[in-house]
């Protein structure tokens, strides 16, 4: 769980785990986020499409739990919990809940977030494999 959490934290991952859907091609967040820590990402569709720029701030920060409210582009509110609940000594649970207030506006954007999602836990389950 430990891992998990921690690579989780890490700017570079999230570039990771949404390539090659979503490309990042301006990514301002240290490398060391605490609460409080704001940062943004500039968004590219398949590399090729410019999308928007996503801004977030760390709200909650501890092993278990990242909490972020976040916002851009087509999303006026994204609150974003990723949770960490150990399995074994080897292996935990990790899960995305995210709450939006975008309405019926929201539907092509949550449409398009349960395909990432998706995609972003395959690249996790995949990375997971080789670190273990």
């Amino acid at each position: 769980m430990e891992t998990a959490s921690a690579l989780a934290r890490k700017p570079e991952m999230m570039r990771h785990v949404l390539s090659p859907v979503l490309q990042i091609y301006r990514l301002d967040v240290p490398e060391r986020i605490e609460v409080g820590t704001q940062g943004s990402a500039r968004f590219w569709l398949f590399g090729v499409i410019p999308a928007w720029t996503h801004h977030l701030t760390i709200k909650r920060l501890d092993p278990t739990e990242i909490y972020t409210n976040e916002h851009g582009g087509p999303v006026r509110t994204w609150n974003h919990r990723l949770t960490f609940e150990p399995i074994d000594e080897g292996s935990c649970r990790y899960t995305d809940e995210i709450e939006t207030d975008d309405g019926l506006r929201g539907l092509p954007t949550r449409a398009f977030a349960r395909v990432m999602f998706r995609h972003r836990h395959r690249r996790w389950r995949r990375l997971a494999r080789i670190l273990h």
